[in-house]
């Protein structure tokens, strides 16, 4: 293990060493909530691997991004906001808002809920 994986809170909470509160987990992606969430409905959804950013993805990392994506849309579902509306984002680099620099998708939501 590197030293940026030691340190890195995402490798931290997916190894169990920190605190979040989980609500998916598979051999691809864990998705947990955000800590500081910014909408009803905050989640991350993360590689098991640590990628640093959208810049440091290969064409090897095609399946990653998909397994995220499609996630994303099943816990949208999931947490009954899927046909109300929700947001998916990548920050890539400080610039753009990007924090932590493990590789995340945001899935933000919940203003309204399905059926509203």
């Amino acid at each position: 293990m590197s030293d940026i994986e030691k340190d890195c809170i995402f490798c931290g909470i997916i190894r169990g060493e920190r605190p979040a509160e989980i609500v998916y987990r598979d051999d691809t992606v864990t998705a947990f909530k955000d800590k500081h969430p910014h909408a009803p409905v905050h989640l991350l959804i993360v590689p098991r691997r640590h990628i640093r950013s959208i810049n440091d993805i290969t064409e090897n990392d095609g399946d990653i991004i998909s397994a995220m994506v499609l996630k994303a849309r099943d816990l949208a579902k999931e947490f009954g906001i899927s046909r109300s509306g929700y947001r998916l984002t990548f920050n890539v680099e400080r610039g753009a808002g990007q924090v932590i620099f493990y590789l995340h998708l945001h899935l933000m939501g919940g203003w309204y809920k399905d059926g509203d």
